[in-house]
């Protein structure tokens, strides 16, 4: 065997640390192993992150606690062992980014075990009004307004705060509270 010619598991861990897919593996939501696209998509290098909770790259509590909640509940009905969702996730600078995660447990009958998961840094730019997200029909619904009313209000936050996106504007609304 020459230098190159690695055991069949060093070849898992070669692939797993340089795959261009940023991979977490979590026991119980607490960071077991990351690659390396994950450490640049997350601005952290691997000793800030090993044996911690993943509560370090949601923007708060209340995220993490909710989709945790929202994910693992899923989980438990679910028959594939699979999770998938858009959410926000913050960089270690605090910068707050949209991002498409998917999650697979290795253990079905208690989800957050042992999990495996995947992130996409979305970058999303507001499109005008009409293209309200699930979540604001929510906070319309919950408030008997009309979604013309939630565009409004969108809309004059995004020219007092001079957010661009609302991803911008969710960061900036984020990193003052």
């Amino acid at each position: 065997m020459n230098a190159f010619s690695p055991q069949l598991h060093d070849l898992g861990r070669l692939a797993f640390q340089h795959s261009p897919a940023p991979q977490l593996v979590t026991r119980h939501r607490v960071i077991v192993d990351c690659n390396e696209a994950f450490l640049q998509l997350f601005g952290y290098p691997r000793d800030a992150l090993l044996n911690q909770l993943t509560l370090l790259i949601y923007p708060s509590q209340a995220d993490y606690h909710a989709i945790g909640k929202r994910s693992h509940d899923w989980l438990l009905d679910s028959e594939n062992g699979f999770y998938s969702d858009e959410r926000f996730m913050q960089h270690k600078s605090g910068e707050v980014f949209w991002a498409k995660s998917h999650g697979y447990t290795l253990t079905p009958e208690d989800p957050f075990k042992l999990m495996i998961w995947h992130f996409e840094r979305l970058d999303r730019t507001h499109q005008g009004t009409g293209d309200l997200t699930p979540r604001e029909r929510e906070i319309a619904l919950r408030l008997a307004i009309s979604h013309r009313t939630v565009e409004v209000h969108r809309a004059r936050l995004m020219r007092k705060l001079q957010a661009k996106t609302v991803v911008e504007l969710v960061s900036k609304i984020i990193m003052v509270a």
